[in-house]
């Protein structure tokens, strides 16, 4: 059974050839009765010339499997654009949760505000006292705190 990205199973994508497993040991095969050696060759050889394309192609093949991926996730995702200035809740982690508070806790905290926004999605916060927080926050650990 061949990988959903590429259709090809490990073995082909290494070696260029299906594995093939004998049923009986010392029983030969029908496939390997009927085979002639030169013709054998010729049409591994002419795999192996081949075996780069192959490989190629199932390169496209993965590429195109995350972007269609990425697709599926970017559609569904409900991204928060937020300038600098602008006050937000940050989503409490099992880290940054106070202990023995258990499920009644809250689950936001803040206000936080955006001091600059790193890469797409991704921002430098500041707490109420001051103090610069430690690292960069995503889209989807904030929400925009309304006064």
């Amino acid at each position: 059974m061949g990988k959903s990205s590429t259709g090809e199973t490990p073995f082909f994508q290494v070696y260029g050839a299906e594995a093939l497993i004998l049923v009986k040991v010392g029983e030969p095969t029908v496939r390997y009765f009927w085979a002639d050696e030169e013709t054998n060759n010729e049409a591994l050889l002419v795999k192996l010339e081949l075996l780069d394309e192959c490989r190629d192609l199932t390169h496209i093949m993965m590429v195109s499997q995350k972007q269609r991926m990425e697709r599926y996730y970017n559609q569904r995702a409900n991204l928060r654009y937020f300038k600098v200035g602008n006050l937000v809740l940050r989503k409490m982690t099992q880290n940054t949760r106070e202990l023995n508070v258990g499920k009644a806790g809250p689950t936001w905290e803040g206000p936080n505000q955006v001091l600059a926004v790193t890469e797409k999605g991704s921002y430098e916060l500041e707490n109420q006292d001051g103090v610069k927080l430690p690292s960069n926050w995503d889209v989807t650990h904030l929400k925009r705190y309304y006064c």
